[in-house]
């Protein structure tokens, strides 16, 4: 019997959003967990990020365990705003972005190895996008579970 196909993709989404193998193979890993090859997990994430229904695999470090983050707001034109976050996802710093409806329309997540290569990043941005970024530096930590449910 075949597995259906969307059933190993909620299965890769559902298992591994918290439970990634720390390992120097953990493609393979997830592979061997699924009953696919290494290969396809590979090709099957390529696919869901090329869909848009995932936007990055990686990991999300605690603040101050590990470099430096911040939480950043742009004010973007409406017009613009796809493009501005385009560019702000072209960093691998950016965990994730999001429109508000505020003045300050796209808020996202940066984490960088320390304070030069934030500030690197930040620069970037703003000369690629002709717009400020303002960043809220973390005051007190606080852990909220962005992991969600694909299956059942």
């Amino acid at each position: 019997m075949i597995a259906d196909p969307l059933s190993i993709d909620s299965r890769l989404l559902d298992e591994f959003q918290h439970d990634f193998p720390l390992d120097p193979r953990p493609y393979r890993c997830m592979g061997e967990r699924l009953g696919i090859s290494e290969a396809e997990v590979l090709e099957r994430l390529q696919r869901l990020q090329q869909q848009g229904l995932i936007s990055r695999v990686g990991v999300v470090l605690r603040p101050r365990r590990v470099g430096i983050s911040t939480l950043a707001a742009m004010r973007v034109p409406p017009e613009s705003l796809e493009a501005v976050a385009e560019v702000v996802n072209g960093f691998h710093e950016v965990n994730h972005n999001y429109e508000r409806e505020h003045a300050f329309n796209l808020w996202f997540v940066l984490t960088a190895r320390n304070a030069e290569r934030m500030a690197e990043v930040i620069e970037s941005i703003e000369q690629r996008t002709g717009l400020k970024v303002c960043c809220m530096p973390m005051e007190e930590e606080f852990h909220i579970n962005l992991g969600f449910r694909i299956h059942g």
